[in-house]
């Protein structure tokens, strides 16, 4: 410990000391004889205003603060899947055991297990030439996720010794010999939270992080690498779309930040995972996530902090070659968290009271997401994928979180609480909603899956354009007014909106679409539209085609198994044809 300050104001988790002149910004620092855990945010001569992430009830002047002189840093290492965490990584379930439900005041335990003994395989040979970011070695951390331990950022040299077998995470595994001196290197690495992971080089993002969720994969993909905001107001759905996304999304590694959100929602986060079957590997869930979980009744300035934490953890597992993605559930509580510190900093308030820096500290959060060559000497691709709720006030999307939020993400997943009042789940308003990816990532589509893709997906949104117009004209005249054609594209419409954009995450076949699926269930819909619009034109009864027994093949297609589409979406079309063919000519009756 350095440089003992005095306390001389207390603002709830402000704090404002004296006598600090040698510490520096960002440093953390331990307050009163609690010693509890806070970081300087501001200096003003030797004067340091300092938030600290613990409650401060019960500190008043006088008291003494130390500085630890090194800033806010996460530990790196085997045992960091599977751990929840709080927004200062934090073991909580070690906490829990050692002083029960509550956190203790100035408790201190490691972030990760500093005895438990991990089977590490070398991967290098003696008198290689290693560089930072290459890999040493490999421990089996879950049965999911292989730990590959890496020459730490700054080492470049000789390896002179490597270790082979069982140790702990901070006995030595390899001696590197450097222009300076030899250097020993063991698994921990720490890491400022505020500062990104260095990287070779950073790439344009071209293939899309599947979600399996139909209306996000379709019509608003995500690149792996990018980055997506979900606005809603309350009630709309935003927690269901971030649990989805986590359990269903194409990462090796998922980072869940629960940020100032209600304690019983991460309850049933810490509560479904473990349970949940990985599609990807058949084990729990859990066994490739990391849980940081930060809810509303903590001290305010750790949800500063647990964003920072969350993106820390995914950029080292980007590192060794892994595709990541951050779920942060909500910006929005997080902006409230720099609100309430920098009131009472008393800085000049920007909109609606927020900062004036709020933009660039959520742009700080995002565009450390992104696709990388790593460091070292056989580069890795990795990525991180970031997805940030937003919960505007009132689900106004004009206030300043959300606004300076869509001036930085590329995909915007508009929800809609007229669609959640409607029980269409999930509620991504089609007609506000947008990705800035899909040019970039047509190519992709058009190799993997048709070439015909982009055309299918603007048919579908030209359809759903179209209804929002007949709709005004329905609403002012009525449904009469409409000629058959236009009557066919609101019955195509609400089959695209009830069979095709419309998911149940609780139904466990339809929770879950491959593209493939996805593929098949927009042709039959398509075909059903087209076919029908020939048949029309060919005189054809509009009462009977809206009728026909297909539609109900088409409606309950969603709820196939995988295993099954196949076979099932031939006899649908078979069905189909058979049903257009045997259509009486003449619309007559229809009159």
């Amino acid at each position: 410990m350095g440089e003992v300050g005095t306390i001389i104001k207390v603002s709830g988790p402000l704090i404002v000391a004296d006598g600090m002149a040698d510490v520096q910004m960002y440093d953390v620092v331990r307050v009163s004889q609690k010693r509890l855990i806070g970081e300087v945010i501001e200096l003003r001569g030797d004067r340091a205003s300092i938030q600290v992430y613990e409650e401060t009830g019960g500190i008043g002047p006088g008291e003494p603060v130390e500085t630890t002189g090194a800033p806010l840093s996460v530990e790196l290492a085997p045992g960091l899947i599977e751990s929840i965490y709080d927004g200062i990584q934090r073991p909580l379930n070690i906490i829990r055991d050692q002083t029960g439900d509550r956190i203790t005041r100035g408790i201190v335990v490691d972030a990760l297990d500093h005895e438990k003994l991990w089977e590490f395989k070398p991967v290098c040979a003696v008198g290689e030439l290693v560089k930072a970011g290459d890999i040493l070695g490999t421990v089996q951390e879950t049965e999911a996720v292989e730990h590959r331990v890496m020459v730490p950022p700054g080492v470049e040299g000789t390896l002179s010794w490597i270790f082979e077998g069982s140790c702990n995470i901070i006995s030595p595994i390899a001696k590197i010999k450097t222009e300076k001196e030899e250097q020993e290197v063991n698994m921990l690495q720490r890491w400022p939270v505020r500062k990104g992971r260095p990287y070779g080089k950073k790439l344009p993002p071209n293939e899309p992080m599947l979600t399996g969720q139909r209306v996000i994969d379709t019509l608003f993909p995500i690149a792996k690498g990018g980055v997506a905001a979900v606005p809603g107001p309350f009630g709309s759905g935003k927690t269901v779309v971030q649990h989805q996304l986590a359990k269903w999304a194409d990462a090796d590694i998922i980072v869940y930040v629960g940020c100032g959100e209600r304690g019983n929602e991460m309850t049933d986060v810490l509560m479904e995972f473990p349970e949940l079957k990985d599609p990807r590997t058949g084990l729990s869930l859990m066994k490739r996530t990391v849980l940081i979980a930060n809810t509303s009744d903590m001290p305010v300035a750790a949800r500063e902090a647990s964003i920072y934490t969350g993106i820390t953890i995914a950029e080292y597992f980007r590192d060794m070659g892994y595709k990541v993605a951050v779920m942060a559930d909500s910006t929005s509580r997080w902006a409230e968290a720099l609100r309430e510190m920098s009131g009472r900093l008393e800085e000049m308030p920007g909109e609606e009271g927020y900062p004036a820096y709020l933009s660039s500290r959520l742009a700080e959060f995002y565009e450390r997401a992104g696709i990388v060559e790593t460091l070292g000497s056989n580069p890795r691709l990795g990525a991180v994928t970031a997805i940030g709720a937003v919960s505007p006030p009132g689900g106004d999307i004009s206030e300043p979180v959300s606004q300076a939020t869509l001036r930085i993400v590329k995909v915007y997943w508009g929800l809609s609480s007229r669609l959640a009042y409607a029980r269409h789940f999930p509620a991504i308003d089609w007609l506000q909603s947008y990705s800035l990816y899909i040019d970039r990532l047509s190519a992709w589509y058009k190799k993997e899956i048709t070439e015909e893709w982009p055309d299918m997906v603007q048919r579908l949104m030209d359809l759903l354009q179209s209804e929002s117009e007949l709709d005004e004209i329905v609403r002012l005249v009525g449904i009469d007014a409409l000629s058959f054609n236009d009557r066919l594209i609101l019955e195509a419409t609400r089959s695209i909106r009830e069979d095709f954009l419309h998911q149940n995450a609780f139904h466990e076949v339809d929770t879950y679409a491959s593209l493939k699926k996805q593929l098949m269930m927009l042709s039959v819909i398509l075909a059903y539209y087209e076919q029908g619009m020939d048949a029309l034109n060919a005189d054809a009864s509009f009462a009977k085609l809206t009728a026909l027994p297909v539609r109900e093949a088409i409606a309950r297609f969603k709820y196939t198994p995988e295993e099954e589409c196949e076979e099932r979406f031939k006899q649908i079309m078979e069905q189909l044809c058979n049903e257009m063919n045997g259509l009486s000519e003449g619309g007559e009756e229809d009159a």
